[in-house]
C-alpha cells in the first residue's frame, strides 16, 4: 500500500483553507468524487452506529433555494458538490438491530453473540432523552466534516466547512423530518476562484506549544 509522507501530507494541508470563491464552471470528477463518497461511509462513529445521513446536493435548484438560509453565501450555489450532513433524530432498538445484522453479514458469526454489545448500546441510547440523543448524533456529525475536508485537501479539492446555515430552513427544503433527520453542519466542495484572496492568505494558528500537550 502506498503511504502518503508526512511532507506531502502537511503540504496539502497548509494548501487548505475555507473556501470563500468557488469556480461554478468547474466541477468534480466522478472518480474523485465517488472516492471522496466513500471516504464519507468509512468515518468512524461511537459504537459504529452511523447516527447520520449525508444529503449531496448538486441541484443548481435546490441550492438556490438554500442559498437565502445560508446567510446569502454564495459557495452554496457555486460549489460543485454541497454536502449536508444530517444526523439522526433517534436511535432505536431497531435501529441498534439493524447495524448489528449488518456487522453479521460483512462478519459473519450468530447474531447471538453480540447480545451483550447490544446490551450495552442500546444502555446508552435509552441513558439519552431526545435532545441529548439529537446533540450526540450531532457531534458525530462533525467527525465525518473533518474526515470529508481532509481527504478533499489530499485529493487537491477545496472545501468550506458551513455552520452559518439556518438548520430548521434546511430541514424544510430537504424533507428531512419525515425521514427522522435533521440538519447538523454543511460543507461546499469543488475548485477555488483564481481571484480568492484568502487562498494566499497565511493561515492564522497559535503556536503548536500553546494547542498540543505530550505527557
Amino acid at each position: 500500500m502506498s503511504e502518503l509522507s508526512p511532507q506531502d501530507l502537511l503540504q496539502q494541508l497548509n494548501w487548505r483553507y475555507a473556501t470563500k470563491k468557488f469556480n461554478a464552471s468547474q466541477t468534480i470528477p466522478e472518480d474523485i468524487w465517488n472516492t471522496i463518497a466513500s471516504s464519507l461511509v468509512l468515518t468512524p462513529s461511537s459504537f459504529g452506529l452511523q447516527p447520520w445521513h449525508f444529503i449531496v446536493v448538486r441541484d443548481p435548484k435546490i441550492k438556490e433555494e438554500l442559498l437565502p438560509h445560508s446567510w446569502g453565501q454564495k459557495q452554496v450555489s457555486d460549489c460543485s458538490h454541497f454536502v449536508v450532513l444530517t444526523a439522526k433524530t433517534s436511535m432505536t432498538e431497531a435501529e441498534i438491530d439493524a447495524f448489528l445484522a449488518r456487522t453479521v453479514e460483512i462478519r459473519g458469526g450468530e447474531i447471538d453473540q453480540l447480545n451483550p454489545y447490544r446490551e450495552m448500546m442500546v444502555g446508552f441510547t435509552k441513558n439519552m432523552d431526545e435532545t441529548a440523543q439529537i446533540q450526540w448524533a450531532k457531534l458525530q456529525t462533525y467527525i465525518a466534516l473533518g474526515q470529508l475536508m481532509s481527504n478533499a485537501a489530499v485529493l487537491g479539492i477545496d472545501a468550506c466547512p458551513m455552520e452559518g446555515i439556518v438548520p430548521a430552513e434546511y430541514d424544510r427544503i430537504l424533507g428531512l423530518r419525515e425521514k427522522g433527520l435533521t440538519t447538523s453542519v454543511a460543507c461546499a466542495l469543488g475548485y477555488r476562484c483564481p481571484d480568492d484572496k484568502y487562498a494566499t492568505a497565511p493561515k492564522v494558528r497559535f503556536d503548536e506549544s500553546e494547542v498540543l500537550t505530550t505527557l
